[in-house]
Order: C-alpha cells, then sequence, then structure tokens
C-alpha cells in the first residue's frame, strides 16, 4: 500500500470512533412525478471512452497481517521460530510458543538451511505449544487438518502432537516417528472433532530432538494448494472480479536495505521486498522483517501470488524496488552495482512469469508446478518515492532495460506519495518529459475531497501518459466513505480513457493487528466481513461496461460562506513553544491576545500532549505526543488575521499551527516541518479526516523562532513565513452530493445508469435517455444506509437489495434514496 507512515501519521493516530451501524434502507422508487431535484440527461449516440476490462482492480500489499494470519492459511505463527527483534521490538525467536521442559532457539552449524537460519533444539520428554494469531488456532468439527515438521534426531525420537483448547482436546493426537539422522520432513493428519477459535497445537517429543517449520494447514484451502490460500479471504477477492492484482506494495517495495539476504551482506533482515526471495521450497524462502512491525514468512510469496492471479482471472501488476526509499526513509541508495543487480533481478522477475520452460527461470517456474506462462504484461517500478529525480534517473534504466528485452511490458512509473505538491508537479514532468505509458497515483483524503475533486481527471493530457491510480480511499469504513468513493468513481469511469486501471487499497485487515485504517476487508481468525467500501467497490467493478455513454446531470446548489472558526496550536512527536498569539479582524479590532504571561485560560486542550507556560512562553513538552491540540476563539470568527511566533524545541517534526477551527474533526492547519521534518503543507480536516491543501518542502529549525501570519479573507487563505507570503489557497470547490454516469455493456446491451446520492434527502430525477429504445423494466441494485452504518462481523448495515423498476421509458422519473448507489440495468431493444 503505498504509503506512508509519516505523511498519515495523523490517520493513524486518530481515536476510533464507535459508530451505530444502521440497517439498510430498502429503496422504493417513484414513477412519474411532477417536480424533480436533478436531470440527467443521456446521449447514447455520441462516442464515450472506452473502458478496459481491467479498469477495477485490487492491491494486495501485507499490512495489517494481511498474509500471515491472514490469506496465507498457515495455522501456526512463527513456525520457523524466526521472529526476532528485529520485527518488533516485543518479539522473541520464541513469540507465540510456550515451553514445557528444555528448548532453546539455536543459530548455528545445524540449521536446517542457509535462508532458514534459526531451529528449536527441543529436550526429552518437553513440549512446546504454539497459541496461532488472534485467539488461537481455528479448526472445524469434521475437517482435515495437514501437520507437517522438519525434525532431525541422533538416535530417533517420537513426537506427540495434539490440538486442544481450554475445554479438550480438539482432535486424537498422532506420533509421528522421527528417524535417525539428518533432518527430514514429516507429516499427519489430523480430523477435528470440535469447532474451536481458540486451539492450541503443541508437539511433545520423547528424546532431544531438532524441529524446524511447524506447521498445520487446512486441507480445504481456496483450490486447494497445498501451500494455499485462506478460502474465505480469497473467495471475497475473486467476488469482485478485479481485473489486476498489484502486489507486494507498498512500503514493503521501498524500505529497508537493498541487500539481499545473504552472508555477504550479514543477512540483514529489514530489506525492501525482493522476488526471488519468496519462490522455491517454502523451508529455503529468506524471512523478513515487515515495515509495518511484524514478519513475514514469505510463504504467500511471488508464485502464489501469480497463481491467485491466474485462477481468479485478474491481471498480474507486480512492483519492483526503485532503490530510492520512501514512507518517511527518503533515501537515494547510491551503488552502481546493486542497481544494476536489481535491475537484472526484474528482468529474471519478467523470466519467471513469461520465460519458456527452457529458460532458468521459466524452468524454476515449472518446477514449482506451473509450465505455462503467467502472461505478465505489466510492471510497476517504484512506489511512492518523495525523491522525484533521484527516483526518475533510476526509473529510467529499469525502463531501458525491460523495453529492451521485453518490449510488451507496460513499465509503470509513479508521481509521489499525493495528490497534489512539488513532488507530485515535479514527477508528472519527468514522467510526460519522457513519454511514459503509464504514472500511478496515490491518494487518501477526506470524503469532501473526494466530492469535490470528480472531475480530477477531466482536464488531464488525452495525449499524455495514462493514470494507474494504485491506491485510494477515503479514510473510514463508514457508508458516508463509500458514498463519496461512489460518487469519485463516476468521475474515473468517465475519463476511462485517462484512468485506465484503479484500486482501493489497503485490501485486508486482522482486526487484532491494525496498522491502518480503512480497510476494505475485515477478518480474524475464524470470520471475514466486507466494508461499506466493499459493497461499493463490488458494485462498481461487477457493473463496469465496456464504453462511457456521454451524460450529463443538473447539480446541486451550493452556497459557501467563509472560513469560520477558532484558531488553535498543536505539535507532532515535537517539542514546541509558542508565544505573542494575536487575532484582529479584518477591520483591525483586537479578537484575541495572548502573551502568556499570566496564564492559559483562554486556551482548551483537547489533545494529547502536555502544555505548561514557560518563561512568558507556552510550551508542549511531550516529544511522543501526537496531534497535541489546544484553541481559543470563537467558533464564528471569520475574515481575521492570526499571527504567531513558534520555536521548535526537540523531536521529529516542527510545529502546527490551526486555523478555522470548529471542532476536534474539523479544522485547517499549516503543518510546518511535517513528514519527518521534510515537508510543510496546509491541512483541511473534515469529519476528522484530512486533505492536503497546498504542500512545499522544507523543514524548520530547532530553536530558531519563525513569525507566523494567517489571513483568512472570506475562504481565500493567505500565508506568510518570517514576513514572506509562503502560499495561498482558495477552498471554494463545491462537494456536489449527486453524481452520475453511464455506461453501455457490449455483451447484453444493457445501458447501466449509475447514480451516487451522497446526502440526506432523496433525489427526485428525470431522465432523458435520448432517443434510446430500450425495454420498460430495469434491473436495480441499491446500496443505501446511513451514513455513519458500518458493516461488522456480527451485522451487515450495507448490503446490495435488488428490485425490478418497471417504469422505465426514453424519458422517466425515478426516486433516488437518501445516501444511497443505484445502478439501474436497461435494456435495449
Amino acid at each position: 500500500m503505498p504509503r506512508s507512515t509519516t505523511r498519515t501519521r495523523w490517520r493513524l493516530g486518530l481515536a476510533t470512533t464507535a459508530l451505530l451501524a444502521a440497517t439498510a434502507l430498502v429503496p422504493v422508487p417513484a414513477h412519474a412525478e411532477t417536480v424533480t431535484d436533478y436531470a440527467v440527461t443521456v446521449d447514447p449516440a455520441a462516442q464515450g471512452a472506452q473502458i478496459d476490462d481491467t479498469m477495477y482492480g485490487v492491491f494486495f500489499e501485507d499490512i495489517n497481517r494481511a498474509a500471515d494470519g491472514g490469506l496465507y492459511a498457515e495455522l501456526v505463527q512463527n513456525r520457523s521460530f524466526e521472529y526476532s527483534a528485529v520485527d518488533n521490538r516485543a518479539y522473541t525467536p520464541l513469540t507465540s510458543w510456550t515451553v514445557d521442559g528444555a528448548a532453546q532457539v539455536l543459530d548455528d552449524a545445524g540449521r536446517l538451511n542457509d535462508r532458514n537460519r534459526n531451529y528449536l533444539s527441543l529436550g526429552a520428554g518437553s513440549a512446546v505449544t504454539n497459541a496461532g494469531y488472534n485467539t488461537g488456532v481455528r479448526v472445524e468439527q469434521g475437517k482435515r487438518y495437514d501437520f507437517s515438521v522438519w525434525a532431525r534426531a541422533a538416535s530417533g525420537s517420537t513426537l506427540t502432537v495434539s490440538l486442544q483448547d481450554a475445554g479438550g482436546v480438539l482432535a486424537t493426537a498422532r506420533a509421528v516417528a522421527v528417524r535417525k539422522g539428518g533432518w527430514a520432513r514429516y507429516r499427519a493428519t489430523f480430523t477435528a472433532t470440535r469447532t474451536s477459535s481458540e486451539g492450541r497445537l503443541t508437539v511433545a517429543s520423547s528424546a532431544a530432538t531438532a524441529l524446524d517449520m511447524v506447521s498445520l494447514f487446512p486441507r480445504d484451502t481456496y483450490r486447494h494448494e497445498p501451500n494455499g490460500l485462506r478460502k474465505d479471504l480469497a473467495e471475497k477477492i475473486a467476488a469482485l472480479h478485479p481485473g489486476f492484482v498489484r502486489f507486494p506494495g507498498g512500503c514493503l517495495v521501498n524500505t529497508g536495505s537493498m541487500q539481499d539476504y545473504s552472508e555477504a551482506s550479514g543477512w540483514q533482515r529489514a530489506r525492501s521486498y525482493q522476488w526471488k526471495d519468496t519462490v522455491g521450497p517454502v523451508e529455503e524462502r529468506a524471512v523478513n522483517s515487515n515495515f509495518w512491525g511484524y514478519n513475514q514468512s514469505y510463504g504467500l510469496g511471488y508464485y502464489e501470488y501469480f497463481r491467485f492471479a491466474e485462477d481468479i482471472g485478474a491481471m498480474p501488476l507486480p512492483v519492483v524496488p526503485a532503490l530510492v526509499t520512501g514512507c518517511g526513509q527518503n533515501r537515494a541508495v547510491v551503488d552502481d552495482a546493486l542497481l544494476k543487480r536489481h535491475i537484472q533481478d526484474t528482468l529474471d522477475l519478467i523470466e519467471f512469469a513469461n520465460g519458456p520452460v527452457t529458460s532458468p527461470w521459466g524452468r524454476k517456474r515449472a518446477q514449482m508446478g506451473h509450465p505455462a506462462p503467467f502472461r505478465l504484461t505489466h510492471l510497476e517500478v517504484g512506489n511512492e518515492e518523495n525523491l522525484p529525480a533521484e527516483f526518475f534517473a533510476r526509473f529510467a534504466q529499469f525502463r531501458a532495460a525491460v523495453e529492451a528485452k521485453y518490449p510488451d511490458v507496460t513499465v509503470v512509473s509513479n508521481s509521489g506519495p499525493d495528490d497534489s505538491g512539488q513532488t507530485f508537479d515535479t514527477a508528472w514532468q519527468l514522467n510526460r518529459d519522457a513519454g511514459v505509458a503509464m504514472v500511478d497515483e496515490h491518494y487518501y483524503n477526506s470524503p469532501q475531497w473526494f466530492l469535490q475533486n470528480n472531475d480530477r481527471y477531466d482536464s488531464y493530457d488525452r495525449n499524455g501518459p495514462k493514470v494507474f491510480l494504485g491506491e485510494y480511499a477515503s479514510q473510514g469504513n463508514a457508508f458516508k466513505n463509500g458514498l463519496a468513493e461512489a460518487a469519485y468513481m463516476t468521475g474515473l469511469e468517465r475519463n476511462a480513457d485517462v484512468v485506465k486501471l484503479a484500486s482501493y487499497a489497503p485490501l485486508f485487515a486482522n482486526e487484532d493487528y491494525v496498522q491502518w485504517r480503512p480497510d476494505l476487508v475485515w477478518f480474524n481468525n475464524h470470520a471475514s466481513w466486507n466494508s461499506a467500501n466493499y459493497e461499493v467497490q463490488k458494485l462498481f467493478m461487477t457493473n463496469v461496461g465496456d464504453r462511457v455513454v456521454p451524460s450529463t446531470a443538473t447539480g446541486t446548489p451550493s452556497l459557501h460562506g467563509p472560513v469560520t472558526g477558532a484558531v488553535g496550536l498543536s505539535t507532532w512527536a515535537t517539542s514546541a513553544a509558542y508565544d505573542d498569539v494575536r487575532v484582529t479582524g479584518a477591520n483591525g479590532d483586537t479578537l484575541l491576545s495572548d502573551d502568556f504571561s499570566g496564564d492559559a485560560s483562554r486556551w482548551t486542550h483537547t489533545g494529547g500532549g502536555s502544555w505548561s507556560l514557560q518563561d512568558g512562553q507556552y510550551v508542549q513538552t511531550d516529544t511522543a505526543a501526537e496531534n497535541t491540540m489546544v484553541f481559543a476563539g470563537d467558533t464564528a470568527w471569520h475574515d481575521y488575521d492570526l499571527r504567531v511566533k513558534a520555536t521548535k524545541k526537540s523531536g521529529k517534526e516542527g510545529f502546527l499551527v490551526a486555523f478555522g477551527v470548529k471542532d476536534t474533526g474539523n479544522y485547517y492547519w499549516w503543518n510546518l516541518g511535517g513528514w519527518n521534518n521534510t515537508r510543510s503543507a496546509v491541512e483541511q480536516a473534515v469529519d476528522g479526516g484530512k486533505s492536503t491543501l497546498i504542500s512545499k518542502a522544507g523543514s524548520v529549525e530547532t530553536g530558531r523562532a519563525y513569525d507566523i501570519d494567517v489571513k483568512v479573507r472570506g475562504r481565500q487563505v493567505t500565508l506568510y513565513l518570517d514576513g514572506q507570503e509562503w502560499g495561498s489557497f482558495t477552498d471554494d470547490k463545491p462537494a456536489e452530493p449527486f453524481r452520475q454516469v453511464v455506461t453501455e455493456d457490449d455483451r447484453t446491451g444493457d445501458l447501466i445508469v449509475k447514480v451516487v446520492n451522497a446526502q440526506s434527502t432523496q433525489a427526485r430525477t428525470a431522465i432523458d435517455l435520448g432517443g434510446a429504445r430500450v425495454a420498460s423494466r430495469a434491473r436495480v441494485t441499491t446500496l443505501a444506509a446511513a451514513p455513519d452504518a458500518v458493516n461488522t462481523e456480527t451485522g451487515t448495515a450495507v448490503a446490495p437489495v435488488t428490485s425490478t423498476f418497471t417504469g422505465v421509458a426514453n424519458r422517466f422519473t425515478y426516486t433516488f434514496p437518501a445516501n444511497s448507489v443505484t445502478f439501474l440495468r436497461i435494456g435495449q431493444r
């Protein structure tokens, strides 16, 4: 996913809000009405953009335990005793294991192989028990589970393998005889006698025995692969009918060391995701420290990825490192030999995917069980690099090498971590100048941003690089987030000649191991459930159509008042001091003046951190706290100047000066020295979700006092730093709640009228099909719910409702429910 921990620190730090799930509203369409709120006019004779079959896809990154403990069906956690403090400071090689008797993890010449460094030495009469993921090892009554272990014993031994929970035995224990001698793999099968989500797997030994790769797999995996995928999670992806699967990242691709996992590199654990680590026998694959704070086994590697994409009929779209780190690391690797090795690895990846069995890597693919090629057509280099010039210099070398050997493979570039700003503009210019075929854009913004920017791609150059919207989401899993995304997707489809690929991100989240919100599918060790966003994505992905039928719609009258709100001060992982706060009205009247010579009674503390008066300054001293907001003044203030002196004392970032503050979730702030003190930006928070309005590179010096001046006039804001204009913006784009697009399905001939009504009133709409000869009945699919409705393990508040509408004519009226996404499939005669 790609993405930056520092860039999104506020997203990860937001307090979890409990949302009340609302019962889905069953739409009741209206027939002819005399008064309408909107009009949709369709021109079936006009030629709209063709929509590729690969328009919508999914992005899989191992974040939120999406692989181990998630899509990868292995039930044993830390099966090869490789967990390390490098992965997570709380980890040891025995994390998730308990020992009864004598056992120790060794890293010596007796290991299974060089790439599987650790193994367990289990004493005679001793046992180890694994706790699995979440609440334990999940088993279901009557189902079979395959146990395997690599073991060696100097004089032979017997392993007793059992499954139990607090209530007793879950399956009949198995005795596994370990022969005298070297490492060998041993197997057993269990049939569960009870269902439990709290199981424990125990392995006991009669004699001293070395163990590695202790594994328990459900027999019933997706497509029944022996190293397979968890069935319910894989089926949720398959049900979307995605056109592509992007893999494996995200920040996994462009963070950490770019070295390999070898003796020469010192067996580096925190590495970028490198495909050769992830193929071949699972016991010979490298392990790695996952960027998101845990270990990744690589049991789900590139071979499993290619197989899965093929199984669900999706185009594989792998991402390889560009040797420029991102996600807060922002370092260009200068090592020509290493760069050449990664370029060769990329060529080898294409050979692994597409090469004949007579080629070295095609032979490797065949040996793993797939002689036929995987038909790779697209490959992405890099992810969200925040150093565009350094990235592009390396990207150009990857691109040249791939195009020289594989001219039919499209090499995808990217535009950095944001939807706008200096990095974005520079990256796009480099891509345009070089004639790059496709550029990957990423952004995570508030629902309001998505409602405001439906026209984003209307003005893109039709002859320039195509867009791959590889990661986007509206910062929440409530239905209001899905509505905003649905409204935005109508704009993606309208611009299908420019936007060729799009995928929501991230895909999965294990509810007990969350590093990122929101996510498309949530799960634990025994259940999975679709978010409201998933239902929106599925509705669009299974009703795409083959071409856009041009259409227009009337809009919602929108009146903007001035930017209003109080003022605020905050920090993020930083200690800072503020002084001489002064707010004056446009007429010069003083609204607030505070030199902190007295007390701080006028300031309300809404965030974390520790504020106190020190030497006539208001100081926040906690360098770990995130969003320490204090605010003062009147939420009705408008047309004012805010002046303040700010000094960074210590910590990772700079300071945050807020204006237009309405409450803890609605405000603007000038974030000076954010993103690990690499960038400054104005961000707008709406209902807790943020969007970037203006952004520039820059840092803040520790100990230096800065003069900050924010002038608010109507909806225009101008910002001054030390007396010099830093930037300005006008926040006047309407958040249009009524959006639509019409497409045509070549196979059925259906017109698909897609309407989003993201407001709490119904929308009576006159629809003119422009002379098209149509059937009188339409198949209707509607998503309708309260804006704050969320889906959970136990309740589905947002789900599609299907119905039939019999009032279709060349001109007809339809009432779209409040807070709804509605698809009308209308047959043409």
